[in-house]
C-alpha cells in the first residue's frame, strides 16, 4: 500500500470518529478539566494575593499605629522650618557670626535657582516627580524586593517628597518603621504642597557635602556659594550637573576634605563620574541636547572650584564649638522634658540621649536662633593675643602613651606614612563673674587646628593638685571647727591605713618634714603632709567630698572613691571651668554659683526660649569663706604663688589664690579671686607629659599676663578698687606656736606666741599645755623630769620641755622620731626639749649603777667610759693630791669627761643613776709627778680593794634592799608632777602683736609641692 492509499485510510477512519461525536466527547472533557484546573489556581492566587495583601497591610498599619495624624499647618511648618542658620552674639549685642553647626544653610527661593539644576535634581532623583503623588510604587516593591533578598543592588525608592519628610520630621533611622511612616506622611505632604513648593523645600534642604572651608553645607544656594563661589542662578550646566548628583551622596562626591582642601585626584572621580551620570540622565529625559551635553564633559570643573573664605569658626573656633555644645545640651534638655521625659530618663538612657542629641542638631542648624552669650569680646580677644604671644611655654614633646610607654604615632598628611606625634605645651584658662557666674573669657586651647581639643570648658578634666586643698580640707574644717587659720598641725612622717591599703604622704622635697606649723602657713606654703593629717582628722567625723565637694560641681566621680585620703592633695579630676567655678564659692561668702556661657536664646520671631537664671548653693559659712581668703592671700604675699603677684602691673588689687601642682608634675594650677572675678589658669600637655622644671612659674607668668592685658581693656572689671568684706564673726586672737591653744606664760616667755583670726565660734578656750617649764636631766639623751631621789647636781636649771601628756593627747608619743615635731630653722625652739616618752615611769632596776672604766686624759681634759648603765643621769669626779692621799668630791657632770687642768692628782669617777644611787668609784687615774713606786703601790692596793668589793657586794646589796626599794616607793610617781602656770592673765594678750609664724617660715628656703 502506497503512502495515497494510507493517507485516505486515516481520512475515512477520522471521519467516521468524528460522524460518530467520538472527537467531539473527548475534547469537550479535556476542555472542562483543564479551565477548572486553571480556575482553580486563580482562585487560589486571588485568595493569596488577597492573603499576603492583607498581612502587608496589616503589618503596614502596625508600623505606622503610633504616628499622630499631623494636620496641614503642623507639616507644612515642619518642613519650612530651615529658615536661617542661627546667630551667635558677645555680651552686649555684639554680633559674632553663625552658629558652628554641621550643617551651614543660606535659603534662597525656587525662581532665584538655576534651571539646569532644577532638572539635574529630577532627572536623576525624582523621574516621576511632576508625575506621582509623593511615592512610586513600583520603586517602593523594587527597593523592598531588593532589601529582602539582600541584594548588592539598592536602587531606592525615595521621592523627592519622601526626602523631605526623612529630613524634616523623622530621623535618619534605617528601618520599616521609618519607612512606612515616611510613605504615609509622603502621600499626605503632597495635598498640602504644590510641586513647586516641594521642589524649593527640598533644594533649600538637602545636604550637599562640604564647601571650601571643610565646613558640612545644605541647600542648593549654600552649595553653589561654598563649591563654585556663584549664586544658585550663576552656574553653568556642569556645574549644575555636578551639584545636582550630590545629594545621593554628598561627602563621597564632595571636591573638599573635612579641611577645606581639594581632594587628590582619585579622590575627586567619583564625584565627576556622579556628574557624567547626571549629564546622561539629562540628556535621557530631553533636558538637554547631545550638543550640551558634549560641551558640559569637557569643562574644566576642578578649576572652577572655589577657595577658602574666612569664616566665624576659622576665627573663633574653640568659641563657637563651645557655644554649639552648650547650645545643643539646652535645646535638647528642652525638647525632652516637652516630650514628657525627664532629665534622669535623658541622662541614663544613652539612645534616648542620641536621639534628642540628633534633634537638638537640627533644631540649632535650622531654627534661626539668636543666642546671647556672656562673653565679653575685648578680653576673649585679649586673652587670644595674650596665649599666641607668650613666649615662656614649655617645649614640645613627643607623645607618649602613659600605660605602655611606646610612642604615639601619626600620619604625616604629604607622606601618608606614620610618624611621631610631636604635641606642644598647653594652656587653659577661664574668667568668670563671682557673683553671677558668667564666664567672661576663656583660652580653651593653643592650636585648634592641631589639637582641636578644648583644655578649659568641656569635658577635658585633669588632676587639681594642691588647689584642692582650700576646698576640701581647710573650707570643711574650718567650717567644722576642727582647724582655724591659726590651729596648730605637725608636717611629720606618717602612714595612714583605713583598709584599702596604706598612705605615707610627703612633701616636695622627699624626706623634707616642717614640723608643728598653723594651718595658715601650711596653706601658705602647700604642706602636703600637715595638710593631709589635717583632712585624716576631719575624716572622723565628716566626708568634705558629699557634704562640700559634690555641692560646688565635683559631681563626676565616682562614691567608691569619696573617701580616699589622698583626695585631700586633689587627686581628683576637674576642668579649669569646674575649679575656677568652685574657687568662686569663697568669693560668694559661701555660695556655688554654677558658671554659664548662654544668656539667652530667642527664636527668629524674638521670642525669648531660654533664660538663664542662677541657682545658688549654700557650702560655707561666710566666715568660713572670709578666713580662707585671708589665708590665700598670703599664698600671693609670702607662700608658692609670690611670682604670679610680683608679675601683677596693679599689685594692690586684692587677690586670693592657690598654685597646685600634680604627681609626676604633669598639670601646674593656679586659681585666684578678687572682690569681683576669679582666674584659673592651667599648663599640661594633651597626653600628659611631664612638664620641665620651672612650670609653676611659667603658670603664674600667663595668668599675671592675662590679668594685666585684661585689666587695660576692662579695668572696672580686673582691678576693684574694694577689698573683700569681712563679715561679723571674726576676731582676732593670740595663740600659742606649739598647740594653738591660749598662750600660756611658758609659751609668751618663750615668744612662742602667734596671732591670727578666727570664726568666734571656734577660738582658742583652752590653756596652752604643751611645755612646762622647770629643770630636767638627761637619760640616754633624752630629757626627763627629775625624780625626788635625783641629785639636783644633775639637773639643768630653768628647761622647757614638751608635756609628757600633751604629747599622749595629740598622739605624737607614738611617732617614730619625735624630734620631727621641732620647725626647723627656728632659734626659739632650741631651747625645748623632749621627754622620755615614759617620764615618770623610769624602770628601777633596784642596783647602783655600773662604774665607768677606761680613766685617761688628753691636754688637760680627763674622761672616762661611759657606764654601761641606761637610768645614769651624770658622773662624779672624785681627787687626791697622791694616791695615798683623801680622796674628795671634785666635780660632777652629765658628760664623759670634764677640764682639771695641768696639776696633778689622782682622780676617780663614779655614775650615778636616776634614783640617786652612786656606783662604785672607777680604777685611780694618777696625774703628774707622783712616786712611780707609790703609784705601783697604791694601784696594788686598789685591785686588791676591787676585788674584796666584788666578794662583798652581796652583803653590801642586802644592806641597801630596804633603802632602795624606799626609794623606788618614792619615784613612782615623779612623772605627776604639774609645773604648768595656770595665768589667768592671758585675756590681756587678746592683741598681742607677736611675729606670725608665717613670718617665721619665711626665711626656709626649701619649696614645697609647687614651688620650682
Amino acid at each position: 500500500m502506497n503512502d495515497q492509499d494510507k493517507f485516505k485510510q486515516i481520512r475515512s477512519k477520522s471521519k467516521s470518529l468524528i460522524d460518530r461525536g467520538i472527537i467531539q466527547r473527548f475534547s469537550r472533557i479535556s476542555y472542562d478539566v483543564i479551565w477548572n484546573i486553571i480556575l482553580f489556581f486563580i482562585v487560589i492566587g486571588i485568595i493569596g494575593l488577597f492573603f499576603i495583601g492583607g498581612v502587608g497591610a496589616g503589618y503596614f498599619a502596625s508600623l505606622i499605629k503610633d504616628e499622630p495624624l499631623r494636620s496641614s499647618e503642623s507639616m507644612v511648618n515642619a518642613i519650612y522650618n530651615y529658615e536661617e542658620t542661627s546667630e551667635i552674639y558677645f555680651a552686649n549685642e555684639v554680633y559674632l557670626g553663625e552658629v558652628s553647626s554641621d550643617l551651614h544653610r543660606e535659603v534662597t527661593a525656587l525662581d532665584q535657582v538655576s534651571d539646569d539644576i532644577i532638572h539635574g535634581i529630577i532627572a536623576t532623583e525624582d523621574e516621576y516627580f511632576e508625575t506621582h503623588e509623593g511615592i512610586v510604587p513600583k520603586a517602593i516593591l523594587r527597593a523592598v524586593f531588593q532589601e529582602v533578598t539582600g541584594s548588592n543592588v539598592q536602587t531606592g525608592g525615595s521621592t523627592l517628597t519622601q526626602q523631605i519628610i526623612k529630613n524634616q520630621i523623622l530621623t535618619n533611622e534605617v528601618s520599616f518603621d521609618r519607612k512606612a511612616k515616611e510613605i504615609i506622611l509622603a502621600m499626605r505632604l503632597e495635598k498640602f504642597m504644590d510641586k513647586d513648593e516641594i521642589l524649593e523645600a527640598y533644594l533649600n534642604i538637602v545636604s550637599f557635602g562640604r564647601n571650601a572651608n571643610g565646613r558640612n553645607i545644605a541647600g542648593i544656594q549654600t552649595a553653589t556659594e561654598g563649591i563654585f563661589g556663584l549664586d544658585a542662578d550663576e552656574v553653568n550646566l556642569a556645574q549644575a550637573a555636578f551639584l545636582a548628583g550630590l545629594p545621593q551622596s554628598p561627602i563621597s562626591y564632595s571636591p573638599f576634605t573635612n579641611s577645606g582642601s581639594i581632594k587628590s585626584e582619585e579622590g575627586l572621580e567619583p564625584g565627576l563620574k556622579r556628574m557624567e551620570t547626571v549629564l546622561s540622565r539629562m540628556l535621557q529625559a530631553g533636558y538637554i541636547t547631545e550638543e550640551q551635553y558634549e560641551e558640559a564633559l569637557e569643562f574644566d570643573l576642578v578649576a572652577s572650584l572655589a577657595e577658602r573664605q574666612p569664616t566665624t569658626h576659622d576665627k573663633y573656633p574653640y568659641l563657637s564649638e563651645e557655644i554649639r555644645r552648650r547650645t545643643e545640651i539646652i535645646i535638647k534638655e528642652k525638647l525632652a522634658l516637652e516630650d514628657g521625659y525627664t532629665l534622669e530618663e535623658l541622662q541614663s538612657n544613652e539612645e534616648l540621649n542620641e536621639q534628642y542629641q540628633m534633634y537638638a542638631a537640627r533644631e540649632l542648624s535650622q531654627g534661626g536662633y539668636k543666642i546671647h552669650t556672656t562673653i565679653n569680646k575685648e578680653l576673649y580677644d585679649t586673652f587670644q593675643d595674650v596665649t599666641a604671644n607668650y613666649n615662656n611655654f614649655g617645649r614640645d614633646k613627643t607623645a607618649i602613651n602613659r600605660l605602655t610607654k611606646e610612642t604615639i604615632m601619626t600620619e604625616d598628611p604629604e607622606t601618608g606614612k606614620l610618624v611621631p606625634l610631636v604635641q606642644q605645651q598647653q594652656a587653659g584658662a577661664v574668667l568668670r563673674d563671682n557673683k553671677t557666674g558668667a564666664i567672661l573669657a576663656f583660652v580653651a586651647g593653643r592650636d585648634f587646628e592641631k589639637d582641636n581639643v578644648n583644655f578649659a570648658t568641656a569635658t577635658t578634666r585633669r588632676q587639681v593638685g594642691s588647689t584642692a586643698k582650700p576646698l576640701i580640707v581647710y573650707g570643711p574644717a574650718f567650717e567644722e571647727g576642727t582647724l582655724q587659720p591659726g590651729s596648730v598641725i605637725a608636717d611629720v612622717s606618717f602612714t595612714y591605713s583605713d583598709g584599702s591599703g596604706s598612705w605615707s604622704p610627703t612633701n616636695f622635697v622627699a624626706g623634707r618634714y616642717y614640723g608643728l606649723v598653723t594651718a595658715r602657713t601650711a596653706l601658705a606654703q602647700s604642706y602636703n603632709v600637715s595638710t593631709a593629717s589635717a583632712y585624716i582628722d576631719l575624716l572622723s567625723g565628716h566626708n568634705p567630698v558629699p557634704d562640700y565637694l559634690v555641692k560646688m560641681g565635683f559631681d563626676h566621680f565616682s562614691e567608691e572613691n569619696y573617701s580616699y585620703a589622698s583626695n585631700a592633695l586633689g587627686t581628683f579630676d576637674a576642668t579649669v571651668e569646674e575649679n575656677t567655678d568652685a574657687f568662686s564659692t569663697f568669693a560668694n561668702k559661701g555660695k556655688f554659683v554654677e558658671g554659664y556661657m548662654i544668656e539667652t536664646i530667642e527664636t527668629v520671631d524674638g521670642e525669648t526660649i531660654y533664660q538663664h537664671e542662677s541657682e545658688p548653693v549654700e557650702v560655707f559659712s561666710s566666715q568660713t569663706s572670709y578666713l580662707i581668703i585671708d589665708m590665700m592671700r598670703d599664698v600671693l604675699t609670702s607662700g608658692t604663688g609670690r611670682t604670679a603677684r610680683a608679675s601683677l602691673s596693679h599689685p594692690n588689687v586684692d587677690w586670693a589664690g592657690k598654685t597646685g601642682t600634680t604627681n609626676d608634675f604633669k598639670d601646674a594650677w593656679f586659681v585666684a579671686l578678687n572682690p569681683n572675678v576669679t582666674l584659673g589658669t592651667w599648663m599640661g600637655y594633651g597626653y600628659e607629659q611631664p612638664l620641665d622644671d620651672g612650670y609653676s612659674g611659667r603658670n603664674q607668668a600667663y595668668w599675671a599676663q592675662l590679668v594685666n592685658a585684661a585689666t587695660e581693656v576692662a579695668p572696672d572689671i580686673m582691678a576693684p578698687s574694694k577689698k573683700f568684706e569681712q563679715p561679723d564673726g571674726i576676731v582676732k586672737r593670740s595663740f600659742s606656736l606649739a598647740s594653738g591653744l591660749i598662750p600660756s606664760d611658758i609659751t609668751k616667755s618663750l615668744g612662742l606666741v602667734g596671732s591670727d583670726i578666727f570664726n568666734s565660734k571656734f577660738v582658742p578656750k583652752k590653756e596652752d599645755y604643751s611645755l612646762i617649764k622647770g629643770n630636767y636631766i638627761m637619760i640616754d639623751g633624752k630629757a626627763v623630769a627629775p625624780g625626788k631621789n635625783t641629785p639636783s647636781e644633775f639637773t639643768q636649771g630653768n628647761g622647757v620641755m614638751f608635756n609628757p601628756e600633751w604629747l599622749s593627747d595629740m598622739g605624737y608619743d607614738k611617732l617614730n622620731d619625735i624630734n620631727q615635731l621641732i620647725p626647723a630653722n627656728n632659734s626659739i625652739w632650741n631651747n625645748v626639749k623632749f621627754p622620755n616618752s615614759e617620764v615618770g615611769k623610769v624602770k628601777d632596776d633596784g642596783k647602783k649603777p655600773n662604774a665607768p672604766r677606761s680613766l685617761s686624759k688628753s691636754g688637760n681634759t680627763l674622761s672616762w667610759s661611759k657606764s654601761s648603765s641606761n637610768d645614769v643621769v651624770g658622773y662624779r669626779v672624785y681627787r687626791a693630791k697622791s694616791p695615798d692621799g683623801k680622796f674628795s668630791l671634785y666635780k660632777s657632770t652629765t658628760d664623759t669627761s670634764i677640764n682639771v687642768g695641768k696639776s696633778s692628782g689622782v682622780y676617780q669617777v663614779a655614775a650615778v643613776d636616776y634614783f640617786g644611787r652612786e656606783s662604785k668609784r672607777s680604777s685611780s687615774f694618777v696625774d703628774g709627778s707622783s712616786d712611780k713606786d707609790n703609784h705601783k703601790n697604791h694601784k696594788d692596793k686598789d685591785d686588791k680593794k676591787d676585788n674584796k668589793n666584788k666578794d662583798d657586794e652581796k652583803d653590801e646589796k642586802s644592806k641597801s634592799d630596804k633603802k632602795d626599794k624606799e626609794d623606788k616607793k618614792n619615784n613612782d610617781n615623779d612623772g605627776d608632777r604639774d609645773n604648768k602656770d595656770k595665768s589667768n592673765d592671758d585675756k590681756s594678750n587678746d592683741s598681742a602683736t607677736n611675729k606670725d609664724d608665717n613670718d617665721q617660715s619665711n626665711s626656709d628656703q626649701s619649696k614645697d609641692d609647687d614651688d620650682e
